[in-house]
């Protein structure tokens, strides 16, 4: 068995755990830290050393990160501080936690395990998985192969990013119902379709539980279909993503 430890850095809160990447499952109990309020890059860092220490964990981990990262760099900062751009999340979270720690897109994460795992196992095509949660995640494979960094999250909605509209977050700060929430999520599902045509789409992130209320009043040419990780989704793909590049 082939363990790391899988970090899932959230608008709400930090989490991890370790993960046997040959199956996808836990192997350990999952530990969840808030985000520190105004998510600076400093008092991140310090909650990620926190949660590798509480593992006495000295090994490679796999970080799932709100942002574009390329190369280890963050280049964006939607739903954390500013500052973070242009920081080299990889150097600073492995001097903080003194292990080495490889980072990738959050959404890129959660894609990476139900593809491996999850929903997405097996699928050829274009395979769409959408997050829903503070903001909306997006990660597309083509033939299981992975198009990173693709924020489709921010295409424009009547004028305004499509999370503002289409988030688990907004949702909830706007007391949607369900039928209200389903004519957004639909509006966001439809430019989506027109822009990259998935043969499947994926709806993922911790709103997947509750699919039941929402799904069925979505119509897209695509087959639609809740995630199979929900919120284990994160730190699988994360640990995952750091044994394929270890």
């Amino acid at each position: 068995m082939k363990t790391l430890l899988g970090i899932d850095i959230g608008g709400s809160g930090i989490k991890a755990a370790m993960v046997d990447v040959d199956t996808g499952e836990m192997a350990s109990e999952r530990k969840r830290i808030p985000t520190p309020e105004g998510a600076r890059p400093d008092d991140m860092a310090e909650v990620v050393g926190q949660l590798v220490s509480s593992f006495k964990y000295k090994g490679i981990a796999g970080c799932g990160f709100p942002a574009v990262v390329r190369h280890g760099v963050v280049k964006t900062a939607a739903n954390i501080h500013h500052s973070w751009i242009g920081v080299d999340v990889n150097r600073l979270l492995s001097d903080v936690s003194r292990c080495t720690v490889l980072t990738v897109n959050d959404a890129d994460a959660a894609g990476t395990a139900e593809m491996a795992f999850g929903a997405g196992r097996d699928q050829k095509g274009v395979v769409a998985i959408i997050t829903l949660g503070t903001g909306i995640g997006s990660a597309i494979f083509v033939d299981g192969k992975l198009v990173p960094n693709l924020e489709l999250g921010h295409i424009k909605i009547r004028g305004r990013d499509a999370e503002t509209r289409a988030s688990d977050a907004t949702r909830q700060d706007k007391n949607l119902s369900w039928k209200k929430y389903a004519k957004r999520l639909q509006e966001y599902l439809t430019e989506l379709e027109a822009l990259i045509w998935p043969d499947l789409i994926i709806i993922g992130g911790g709103i997947s539980k509750e699919s039941g209320q929402y799904l069925p009043l979505i119509k897209t040419q695509a087959k639609i279909i809740p995630a199979q990780l929900l919120n284990q989704a994160g730190i699988v793909g994360a640990a995952v993503y750091a044994h394929l590049q270890s």
